[in-house]
């Protein structure tokens, strides 16, 4: 039934986040417009998963990424082939680390950073064969 699935996000900094999504992440350009009532840009997620979480869930995972319970309903996550490399390039990018790598019980290094616009934003590795 659905054929697309768009997540909208309003940003602070039109620009910085187009560099660090677009640019930094390395998603490409779909469409991109500028006129009198402002800036938008569609970006293509090469693979994208909805993850539901229930509170008490989300709240054992800031746990074990940050080490304590982190505000807000919206995380983003993007797995890397290499986690450290990454993690420099987006700092690059203009993104905050927050905390240091975590080696999860599912199987993953995680690292929590801030995007540009203030999302917290999971880069992780995973270790070992993932399906």
């Amino acid at each position: 039934m659905i054929r697309e699935f768009r997540v909208a996000l309003t940003v602070p900094d039109f620009e910085a986040a187009l560099r660090f999504y677009r640019d930094a992440l390395g998603l490409e350009t779909r469409q991109q417009w500028q006129d009198a009532q402002g800036s938008g840009v569609i970006l293509e997620l090469p693979r994208a998963t909805l993850e539901l979480l229930d509170r008490p869930q989300t709240d054992a995972v800031d746990r074990i990424e940050t080490g304590a319970l982190q505000p807000g309903t919206l995380r983003l996550a993007v797995q890397v082939d290499a986690l450290e490399p990454s993690l420099d390039a987006l700092e690059r990018a203009g993104a905050l680390r927050l905390y240091p790598p975590v080696h999860t019980p599912w199987g993953h290094h995680n690292a929590r950073l801030e995007t540009p616009d203030f999302r917290p934003l999971t880069v992780f590795e995973p270790e070992g064969v993932v399906p």
